[in-house]
């Protein structure tokens, strides 16, 4: 395992973007220091390995970077939920709000089968939406939800309120859209 690293200090923070009033987590810088993008996947499979998963299902688009990554650390499948359109197939689709608007996402409806334990990943937990849509995807479609990991979560939004049902690993958590450091 890699040593301890400080994962707050390779993500970025870009105030008003996309729009005012928002703080922008900008997880790039940290997937690109290999350090600390091993110390991010080595931190998640190491708690999806308890949970004997059978899938890691990404949400677009960053949550298939890490996604993917986890998956393959841990020998299981990757699966895509993907925005409206982008899937061949057959697909189901679930719609849900984000911190600055709304938006769907799409599995193929053959991804899932009944039983399957799936951990579902996303970038960052803000409101919660993505990551409720793809654990109610996930449910719709026969899985189970076997956990629910995220790189950042923003404890000041109700993304973990709205994922009660779920167990949640977050690595990172901000309380707030100031600046730390400035």
């Amino acid at each position: 395992m890699p040593e301890p690293f400080d994962l707050d200090a390779a993500i970025r923070k870009i105030p008003h973007h996309p729009k005012p009033g928002i703080l922008f987590y900008d997880l790039m810088p940290l997937f690109a220091d290999a350090t600390a993008f091993e110390a991010v996947v080595q931190r998640i499979s190491e708690w999806a390995t308890e949970r004997q998963i059978d899938a890691v299902l990404g949400a677009e688009a960053r949550g298939f970077i890490v996604g993917g990554a986890v998956a393959n650390r841990l020998g299981v499948g990757f699966l895509t939920a993907r925005k409206p359109g982008k899937l061949p197939g057959r697909t189901i689709s679930q719609e849900y709000e984000l911190e600055y608007g709304t938006d769907s996402l799409e599995v193929h409806e053959d991804a899932i089968t009944p039983g399957m334990r799936v951990l579902v990943h996303d970038d960052l937990l803000a409101t919660g939406g993505t990551a409720r849509a793809t654990c109610e995807m996930v449910e719709r479609l026969g899985g189970v939800v076997a956990g629910v990991a995220v790189v950042v979560e923003l404890t000041f939004l109700p993304g973990r309120e709205r994922l009660a049902a779920y167990d949640v690993l977050s690595l990172v958590s901000y309380d707030s859209e100031a600046v730390p450091g400035r």
